[in-house]
């Protein structure tokens, strides 16, 4: 029995529409210029120049296949019965990373670019969030510089701690593993040889 054959790959995942083009423009190219070499660099510069050049009417043509490929994806993922990949739980115990300047100064500004601009998305508040940034002076900045450090400070202690229990909790796990029962000795004297009192 070939165990090989019991064994079912994972599927191939779905490409965007411009990988779909880039592997045809490939191909053609190879076909038109086959003694022509290009770096990966200069050929994929070369793609998104085309790329952005080519019309709506064309590009079309690539979301569908991206389109396709994407449905066919989901169709062999609903069948594939080998193991998925599962994101690894976050330990609830573990102390929490420390937000950058950045964030925190984001945070400092989130209400009141939300509020002076309601109809504003998440991401439209992040890009002027971004743009008040570049333009505070570094004076401004390093305040924020100084709280986010601080915090990370804070975070590493705090680290600390959490790995030096996680490993005491290791070793006294492994100890009880190797003497399950450290009162058996004293169980089994007793019940040889009668009483254990004085």
């Amino acid at each position: 029995m070939n165990m090989a054959k019991d064994i079912q790959l994972r599927p191939k995942v779905n490409v965007s529409s411009y990988i779909h083009f880039l592997l045809n423009y490939r191909n053609k190219f190879k076909e038109q210029q086959p003694h022509t070499f290009f770096g990966f660099k200069e050929f994929s510069r070369k793609c998104s120049e085309k790329w952005r050049s080519i019309s709506k009417h064309e590009k079309s043509k690539y979301e569908a296949l991206a389109k396709l490929d994407k449905a066919r994806y989901q169709e062999e993922m609903l069948h594939y019965v080998g193991s998925k990949r599962r994101r690894r739980k976050r330990d609830p115990h573990a102390p929490r990373r420390p937000p950058s300047s950045f964030l925190l100064f984001c945070q400092d500004h989130y209400a009141e670019l939300k509020r002076e601009n309601p109809a504003w998305s998440v991401v439209q508040v992040a890009k002027a969030s971004g743009k008040m940034w570049s333009a505070k002076p570094d004076a401004e900045k390093q305040l924020y510089e100084q709280r986010a450090a601080l915090l990370r400070a804070k975070y590493h202690e705090e680290l600390q701690v959490y790995r030096a229990q996680r490993r005491a909790g290791k070793k006294g796990v492994q100890e009880s593993a190797k003497n399950p029962c450290r009162g058996c000795g004293q169980v089994e004297s007793v019940e040889a040889g009668g009483s254990n009192e004085k």
